[in-house]
């Protein structure tokens, strides 16, 4: 069902993981994808097996989107990094950069694309949040301020949105067995002094009700949704996808 065709999207991080997932998703139902990646190789593979066009870009150059206009009908702000310490041996460069990443480019990136949304009396922002823009983990000082932070911007874009025809939401994974989230393993078996076998176990699943690690298709699935015209009336909320985690 073509129910996105003449519609042009954008994914952020969509190298690989929840971003590629959600590309795949939106061009096989027609829309025109511009696949956004720090790794140019990545969103060139990509890009070139749904007919879309590669986008070169390290979201954490934000003077490189200041300018920028943004011709695109549904933008999904997907890029995101982890870094676990604590906060008395965090960086303070590395807090500040995961703030650009996850809250100055979605906002730059919005800015943009919001004047060619608004011309056509529609648009679609989905801003790839976490059950951290909702709740609190020790070590994760820098993530969790950014998708708390990410959670406003939503909103404030909703209530702005709305009688131009655009909608902001945010979709809110627990745990999805991606490289942001292996990658973290080590870091995780070494604050919480476990074994890394042991991490899935006693930190990703301790939470929810359903002890799965959530698939990367739960969430494009939903993303799909979120850009469709059957979720017109559904703006300015969180859409949450965790087994169950913050049902507690």
């Amino acid at each position: 069902m073509l129910d996105l065709d003449g519609r042009s999207a954008l994914v952020t991080g969509a190298g690989g993981g929840i971003g590629e997932a959600v590309s795949r998703l939106l061009a096989s139902r027609g829309a025109k994808v511009t696949v956004a990646d720090i790794d140019g190789d990545r969103a060139e593979a990509v890009a070139a097996s749904i007919d879309g066009e590669a986008w070169a870009i390290d979201l954490s150059d934000t003077a490189r989107l200041e300018s920028l206009s943004l011709p695109v009908d549904i933008l999904v702000n997907n890029a995101g990094v982890q870094t676990v310490a604590p906060i008395e041996a965090f960086d303070p460069e590395r807090f500040r950069q995961m703030q650009r990443i996850m809250v100055e480019a979605p906002f730059l990136l919005i800015r943009a694309a919001l004047p060619h949304m608004y011309a056509g009396n529609w648009g679609r922002i989905v801003n790839v949040s976490s059950v951290h823009g909702l709740r609190a983990s020790p070590y994760k000082v820098a993530y969790v301020t950014a998708k708390h932070a990410l959670e406003g911007l939503s909103k404030v874009t909703a209530a702005e949105g709305g009688p131009h025809g655009v909608t902001s939401n945010c979709v809110n994974p627990g745990y999805v067995m991606t490289a942001i989230v292996r990658d973290q393993i080590a870091e995780q078996a070494e604050v919480h002094g476990i074994p890394e076998e042991e991490v899935a176990a006693s930190v990703f699943l301790e939470r929810n009700a359903i002890k799965k690690m959530i698939e990367i298709d739960d969430i494009a699935q939903c993303v799909s949704w979120l850009v469709s015209d059957s979720a017109r009336m559904a703006t300015g909320t969180s859409f949450v996808i965790d087994g169950g985690w913050t049902a507690q």
